[in-house]
């Protein structure tokens, strides 16, 4: 049960500029992201992204036009923040409002950039992305396929399963094949990629991303391909080629292709259908392709150029310290050791961007993996773990990034910890990241805050609340099912459909909520004014990877590098 706790509230007028080795490096050219959408009241709210090109002297203004009436400026002078409430009243004829944004980058008159958005009187106050058919989604990416500033978005469909373990209740043969298509924010359909029955329809087969790896302008698409139908007489993909595909973003054409890490080695099925992807810049100043083979016993990793030239493998058998069995269920890339050069979290062990072994706790799979500025107090980026192998201390814990120092961790014995738990900043009166798990079979479940003191212990606590940015605090909201709300405060909101993700894809730096329902792509945004001005959370490289990493392995929240 949450219990009513007094908040402080601190409101922030600041503009948050990023270190160079923290912005993305050849990174896309975003747009400003302009959104208009209605709030309850019947006024309009407006956001914008805060962009790394800009400086402190930028500036913005806002026009409305009505139909064919007079345009109306809503700004006297540039103005500073990122968000705007147009109060004006509606036209009785109930036509489209036209915004247009125009960007000052020195503060005066001079205008470098505008942006238009339209909203109707009888708009819903979110973003609709209609599908090609009734059908939903299992994951959704982000990436500009066109080279004009603008985020696509790209989903994998139909929502449907299966694991690799081999029990009942976890593998199910392949009812269909999964299909990647690319969307316009305008609805217009761009392509659509079939992934074929090589490919078993569950998450661990599929790993799919999107970014800009030549840095040409324009996202292509990278996802495991196969041949043909090679599928036993059980459903189960057991032999045949296996590939990395690469696809460009404008057709889905494929352009390129390079062998998958081999199936040699594993003892079984369920160890060698584990399959992962991720883009890491391991220089600091180009991005890598990431693939990987293996969560619970070998584990392979290849790292890659845009041109799949290998820069390096490794796999576990190399390192004297056990490294096999470390794996997570995602692959995090972030610059842990400082130097502006990405390494690669692959669970409860870390590897450099040599692809070498940096550190391993040796403590077996986590379930839970956050890399984070958890513990401000601990210099540089800490990692949270929930650790699904059974643990008789330290289930739950907090380790230095850089070294794999514990700082502390859980006292009692745990089980299985499942679920993504969470690390965010929910708490005022607790500095840093609050951090959360539980037990999957019983209903026990701990927050503690970001030094290790215990805060709650109940076992209706959520197993996997989805942190954002939605109000106008310091602190995170939290996605309890469909509701928005504070951690022990009110509710902000709710949302329709299935919760695919959370992230900062349009307007200010708030983030976004992104659903499933039969037919469509839903986007809520926030409606609520903010006195804050940072930079659009895309422009933090360790976030932007984050959302890149979402589309394959199970969801996690992305994190900022600071």
């Amino acid at each position: 049960m949450m219990h009513a706790r007094k908040i402080r509230r601190a409101v922030v007028v600041t503009m948050i500029v990023l270190p160079a080795c923290l912005v993305c490096a050849g990174a896309e050219r975003l747009d400003r992201g302009l959104v208009a959408v209605p709030r309850e009241d019947g006024s309009v709210f407006l956001s914008w992204r805060l962009l790394a090109r800009d400086t402190e002297q930028t500036r913005f203004s806002l026009v409305r036009r009505e139909g064919s009436g007079a345009e109306v400026v809503l700004t006297a002078s540039p103005y500073r923040l990122t968000n705007f409430v147009d109060k004006g009243a509606w036209g009785s004829d109930g036509v489209a409002r036209r915004y247009e944004l125009r960007v000052h980058p020195a503060g005066d008159a001079a205008v470098s950039e505008t942006a238009y958005a339209t909203v109707k009187q009888d708009s819903r106050p979110y973003i609709r992305i209609p599908l090609a058919g009734d059908y939903d989604f299992q994951k959704v990416g982000i990436g500009d396929l066109t080279g004009d500033g603008a985020l696509e978005f790209l989903i994998k469909q139909p929502n449907f399963n299966t694991d690799p373990y081999q029990q009942p209740g976890y593998w199910k043969p392949s009812t269909t094949t999964y299909k990647i298509e690319a969307y316009r924010l305008d609805g217009t359909m761009l392509w659509h990629h079939d992934m074929g029955w090589s490919i078993e329809a569950g998450i661990w087969y599929s790993p799919w991303v999107v970014y800009d790896m030549d840095g040409d302008g324009k996202a292509e698409v990278y996802c495991k391909a196969g041949e043909g139908d090679p599928r036993d007489e059980k459903g189960l993909v057991q032999t045949g080629p296996e590939w990395l595909v690469k696809l460009d973003g404008e057709t889905g054409r494929i352009v390129a292709k390079t062998e998958w890490l081999s199936r040699d080695g594993y003892p079984s099925y369920n160890y060698y259908c584990r399959n992962f992807l991720a883009v890491a810049y391991l220089d600091g100043k180009t991005p890598s392709i990431i693939m990987q083979r293996g969560t619970y016993n070998l584990i392979k990793t290849q790292a890659m150029d845009k041109d799949f030239k290998t820069l390096w493998y490794w796999d576990s058998t190399q390192e004297e310290r056990r490294y096999a069995g470390q794996g997570s269920h995602g692959l995090i890339t972030a610059d842990v050791t400082g130097d502006g050069r990405d390494e690669l979290v692959i669970g409860a062990a870390v590897l450099d961007g040599r692809g070498k072994g940096l550190w391993s706790l040796e403590m077996g799979h986590p379930d839970i993996c956050y890399v984070a500025d958890i513990d401000p107090s601990n210099p540089g980026l800490e990692i949270y773990y929930g650790f699904e192998s059974r643990q008789k201390t330290d289930g739950m814990c907090v380790v230095d990034a850089k070294t794999g120092r514990k700082l502390w961790g859980h006292k009692e014995p745990t089980f299985h910890l499942h679920g993504q738990g969470m690390a965010a900043d929910v708490l005022a009166e607790h500095p840093g990241m609050e951090v959360l798990a539980g037990e999957r079979d019983y209903p026990k479940r701990w927050l503690y805050s970001a030094t290790g003191e215990l805060i709650e212990t109940d076992g209706e606590l959520p197993l996997s609340p989805r942190p954002l940015w939605w109000d106008d605090d310091p602190q995170k909201e939290v996605l309890f099912g469909r509701t928005i709300r504070k951690w022990n405060g009110p509710t902000l909101g709710t949302v329709e459909g299935r919760v695919i993700a959370v992230m900062d894809c349009l307007g200010d730096h708030r983030e976004e909520i992104v659903t499933s329902l039969p037919g469509e792509i839903r986007i809520y945004t926030t409606t609520i004014p903010s006195q804050q001005r940072r930079l659009c959370l895309l422009e933090d490289r360790q976030y932007r990877l984050g959302v890149v990493a979402q589309t394959m392995g199970y969801y996690y929240p992305a994190q900022l590098g600071k």
